[in-house]
C-alpha cells in the first residue's frame, strides 16, 4: 500500500501511475495529512467491479436458497451442461 500526497500525484504523475499499473494495488492520496482519494490503474478497478458483481450475484443466490428458492445438485448442473 502507498500513499502520496495530493502535491506527488500533481508533481510525480507518470510515476504514480506506473506504480498502480505494475503493483495493481491502489495508491491513497491525502491532502494536508488526511486522506482524501484512491488512485488506482484502470485495469485493477474493473477486476475489482468484477469481482464485486461476482459477489453481489453470488449473495443473491444464497439468500434465494436460504428462503426456499429451488436447488439442484452438483451432479444435476454437470448434468444440464452436458446437455447443453
Amino acid at each position: 500500500m502507498e500513499i502520496k500526497s495530493s502535491s506527488a500525484l500533481r508533481n510525480n504523475y507518470n510515476a504514480i501511475s506506473a506504480y498502480a499499473k505494475q503493483s495493481q494495488e491502489p495508491v491513497f492520496i491525502t491532502v494536508n495529512g488526511e486522506g482524501d482519494g484512491v488512485f488506482m490503474s484502470l485495469e485493477a478497478y474493473e477486476k475489482r467491479e468484477e469481482l464485486l458483481k461476482l459477489r453481489a450475484q453470488i449473495l443473491l443466490a444464497e439468500e434465494q436458497r436460504i428462503y426456499g428458492a429451488k436447488t439442484i445438485s452438483i451432479q444435476e448442473a454437470r448434468e444440464a451442461l452436458k446437455n447443453r
